[in-house]
């Protein structure tokens, strides 16, 4: 490897890390209330990354290239599918149990 390429790899791999303990730091601060909306959100993002795997992968040429991105395109659409069954789920735990009627006392006359 060249050191150009290094340099790129470290610059990468630094923005990468600072990604992920940026993520984790504003994701633990999230009170419960804020879950639902923000899984919402975040369904909409990886859906975006779902419309981005299949970008790439119409533009696959060799078998491994093509193999990488059908990976890609499946584990965007199980993230989006369970995001949303995840989201459902939760707002089912909201949503008020229908009242029983009360029953009438029949009594002996």
């Amino acid at each position: 490897m060249s050191p150009t390429e290094i340099s790129a790899f470290l610059a990468n791999f630094t923005v990468f890390t600072l990604a992920i303990l940026c993520g984790f730091a504003v994701i633990s601060k999230v009170p419960a209330t804020l879950h639902t909306p923000l899984m919402s959100g975040a369904n909409s993002i990886h859906g975006i990354v779902l419309v981005g795997s299949m970008f790439i992968a119409v533009n696959a040429t060799d078998p491994l290239s093509q193999l990488l991105s059908l990976v890609a395109v499946a584990f965007a659409t199980m993230n989006v599918v369970g995001g949303y069954v995840v989201t459902d789920r939760m707002l089912q735990m909201f949503k008020r149990k229908p009242v029983a009627a009360p029953k009438a006392d029949k009594t002996e006359a």
